[in-house]
């Protein structure tokens, strides 16, 4: 039988007796997160599990407390953890394009960078002091005195034997050549050799040859020595750099000797500098003005022996957590960036910058997963450093590029972190089920819940919540009135009396409200009003659509009977949501019946403006007909039904039990009540499903009605399952506890059908047929009529078809 509901069913109010308290004030704010214990279990089990794969994934609707739970976890978890290393990149002296990356223990990295560079200011005015010192110059003053006595001995030997021979040695084009002198010492010139008598010229001419040859020999003689000698003051210079660097070099090999990779670094370095002597020979004091463009290729010499501090952890404590709200593939993995000069794109070691991975590496990353499926590249790199356990920084817009450019190649990092994505079911799953490698790296699911048992316990969270909202951004305190009526709020959120919302950035919002209405009032604290009245502006704000629609529906540009009775028409319900507010929509279904095989026939459906849900629900309602008055006899129907003036797609099965009313008093010729709406789906036994969105409908068509002046006929029947979800407004307790307006609750679609009449619906008898009066017996009686009138039309048809064959 239907029960009529009655005020105190259609609201659970919240008795603000059970707090223990005045004002929140009393209160500690609240430490953890409230009805997500599923979801921490899963954090805490995938947070402390180390093994390869076991990233996260925290799923559930926005303002669930995902992030703060996430922030909680992390903050205590952190503390216990160790620091992780320093990395710094280091130029590579056998490949330039291949930076070296040093792993070093936290804070050791900006020292070693300090070490640096007062390693290098050193040398650069201790390098050029030794090169200008006397004993620098004594020895190689020596050394080059030595050579040129060599020079001049040799030289002078050979100039002597060619002067008494008649020969001098002089300069060409070609070098230094002997040629043939007279007695004053002059060159002997070209006419003066032809008048020569021949054996005189054949004496001078081997002569000639013989001198030059000795004289080739000095020369190469001299050429060689050049030769030692510069290696000599190349040896000198060496060693006296030595002199300088070995000792603040080998300081530096002992101080980090735990690090092989640098000990090997530094002793590349000596050499490098070794070999580039002429960069520190000279004083930045003697150098001469330049311009400016000199000057930065100066500095660039000396950059190759900076340090690029990529991670510095020397202030951290604990592990570090990285929060990453734009992760791009730069963001996430770092870049190389570039600077112009002179229009060309320059780079070195030094400008590698690090990424969010790098940041988090030892640690946590926490990324919005739909931010890092909208970015591209990010998620593939991202699942390959997570298999490959390394960062690499790479150009990954080279392969799309016609031409190839040179560019760095960092050698890649280890990595070490967990990760923790967060997003909606919907994403989860579709990753879950799409993608064979995320299944591997994202094995804990952390679920966060959108409802929590409406328990005592959870009801003073309520208000310890409200209490840290109330410390967090310094809002007036609450008064236990104003809480009792935001745990009700709670339960409307969650859409059902025994259950509160953990949805708590809404909650949040209308502390924020309600709290500005109190300061409006100039009030010190937050009372029950201010809420309600927070709930009402609210409303106010986002019904402007919902009050349009109800306009046309009042001029009867949309017509919805809400007086009187009709055949063939009931009043449906449906829920608009437009995102940020939902509200009640009545619609008006109609059905038409009459003779014929069709069945019943969906108009929606035949103008495929119905959806799958709702084609189904249709043939529900059919199954269902044909099972309860076709028992003995075969039945014939044609049937049309369709929602009136819908104009958009119509899905969901909410509408069923409205749709068999219409068609039922088609089919009997009883009119239904058009001041009652209707709502739930039905199974083929006829029981009467819940549905959703409960409140909404009801309260869209309590306005209605509301509006046109209520009158005590008016009403909504709904399933009984859905009596736990109400949760309505204070106007319609009112008029329900007037008697102006009333909600019926069923479980058989019979039980509605009796209220919508004012008859009995009948019950099936042995006989396979229904009691007289009732309705259910004259719907039988009219479909037996409507079989027997179609048989007995095709009969005829039959016979004169005989006869017109026969003829």
């Amino acid at each position: 039988m239907a029960k009529k509901l009655q005020a105190d069913e259609v609201y659970k109010k919240c008795d603000e007796n059970v707090f223990e308290f005045e004002t929140i004030m009393e209160l500690p704010p609240l430490t953890g997160t409230i009805g997500q214990d599923r979801a921490i279990a899963s954090l805490e089990f995938g947070l402390n599990l180390s093994a390869k794969g076991f990233n996260i994934y925290a799923l559930g609707a926005q303002g669930t407390g995902k992030m703060r739970a996430i922030r909680a976890l992390l903050s205590e978890k952190i503390r216990t953890e160790p620091v992780p290393p320093d990395w710094c990149y280091l130029y590579n002296f056998k490949n330039p394009d291949a930076p070296i990356a040093v792993s070093l223990p936290p804070g050791k990295a900006t020292e070693f960078q300090k070490d640096m560079e007062n390693l290098i200011s050193t040398l650069k005015v201790e390098i050029p002091k030794a090169f200008e010192s006397k004993e620098y110059d004594k020895q190689k003053n020596k050394i080059l005195e030595d050579f040129q006595q060599k020079q001049k001995e040799w030289f002078s030997a050979v100039e002597e034997e060619a002067k008494e021979k008649g020969f001098a040695i002089r300069k060409a084009l070609a070098g230094l050549i002997i040629v043939p002198i007279k007695r004053d010492g002059e060159p002997l010139t070209e006419e003066e050799f032809l008048a020569l008598d021949a054996e005189t010229r054949k004496r001078i001419d081997e002569m000639g040859k013989i001198l030059q040859e000795k004289l080739d020999d000095v020369v190469r003689a001299v050429k060689e020595a050049e030769k030692i000698v510069k290696d000599m003051l190349t040896r000198l210079e060496r060693q006296i750099t030595l002199d300088v660097i070995e000792e603040p070099i080998e300081k530096l090999k002992r101080k980090y000797s735990f690090n092989e990779k640098l000990v090997d670094y530094l002793a590349t370095l000596r050499d490098d500098i070794l070999n580039n002597l002429q960069d520190f020979k000279i004083s930045e004091e003697a150098v001469p003005p330049v311009p400016p463009f000199m000057r930065v290729q100066r500095e660039v010499s000396f950059a190759k022996y900076s340090v690029n501090v990529l991670v510095d952890n020397s202030g951290s404590q604990g592990a570090p957590v990285i929060y990453e709200p734009n992760p791009t593939y730069l963001n996430l993995f770092g870049r190389i960036e570039y600077k112009i000069q002179y229009g060309m794109a320059m780079t070195d070691f030094t400008m590698i910058k690090a990424g969010s991975l790098h940041r988090a590496n030892g640690g946590y990353l926490v990324i919005d997963a739909l931010a890092l499926m909208k970015n591209l590249f990010s998620y593939d790199s991202l699942k390959r450093a997570l298999k490959g356990k390394e960062i690499r920084i790479e150009d990954v817009w080279e392969q799309y590029r016609l031409i190839t450019t040179t560019t760095l190649r960092p050698e890649p990092i280890p990595l070490n972190v967990k990760v923790i994505l967060t997003g909606t079911h919907f994403l989860y799953y579709i990753l879950y089920n799409y993608d064979d490698e995320y299944r591997e790296l994202f094995k804990v699911k952390a679920d966060f819940d959108t409802r929590m048992p409406r328990n005592e316990e959870n009801i003073k969270k309520y208000a310890q919540f409200i209490r840290l909202c109330q410390a967090e951004e310094e809002l007036l305190p609450f008064h236990k009135s104003a809480v009792a009526r935001i745990v009700e709020y709670g339960s409307r959120l969650a859409e059902h009396q025994e259950k509160l919302s953990t949805q708590f950035s809404s909650i949040a919002d209308l502390i924020r409200e309600a709290n500005f209405w109190a300061k409006k009032d100039e009030g010190k604290i937050v009372y029950a009003q201010h809420v309600k009245k927070a709930l009402e502006q609210r409303f106010y704000r986002s019904a402007s659509i919902e009050e349009k629609l109800r306009e046309l529906i009042l001029e009867d540009v949309l017509i919805v009977d809400t007086y009187y009775k009709k055949i063939g028409q009931i009043n449906g319900l449906a829920v608009i949501d437009l995102g940020d507010y939902s509200f009640g929509k009545p619609s008006r279904i109609t059905a038409r019946t009459y003779l014929g095989k069709a069945g019943i026939v969906n108009i929606e459906r035949e103008i495929k403006m119905s959806g799958r849900i709702h084609e189904k629900a249709v043939m529900i309602l059919s199954s269902y007909l044909w099972s309860k008055y076709a028992i003995k006899k075969p039945i014939s129907l044609s049937a049309s039904l369709t929602f009136e003036q819908l104009y958009e797609m119509i899905e969901g099965d909410s509408a069923t039990c409205a749709e068999l009313y219409a068609i039922l008093s088609s089919i009997a010729d009883v009119p239904l009540k058009q001041s009652f709406a209707v709502t739930g789906s039905m199974d083929q036994r006829g029981e009467v499903q819940p549905v959703g969105g409960i409140n909404e409908k009801i309260e869209g068509f309590f306005e209605l009605c509301r509006i046109r002046g209520l009158d005590g006929s008016h009403g909504v029947i709904i399933p009984r399952r859905n009596v736990k979800h109400l949760m309505l407004k204070e106007d319609i307790r009112k008029a329900i506890e007037d008697r102006a307006f009333h909600i019926y609750a069923i479980d058989y679609v019979d039980e509605g059908l009796e209220i919508l009449t004012d008859m009995k619906s009948g019950e099936l008898q042995p006989d396979g047929t229904y009691p007289e009066g009732t309705i259910n017996y004259f719907v039988m009686k009219k479909l037996e009529e409507m079989s027997e009138a179609l048989q007995k039309k095709e009969k005829e048809e039959e016979i004169k078809k005989k006869e017109e064959n026969s003829i």
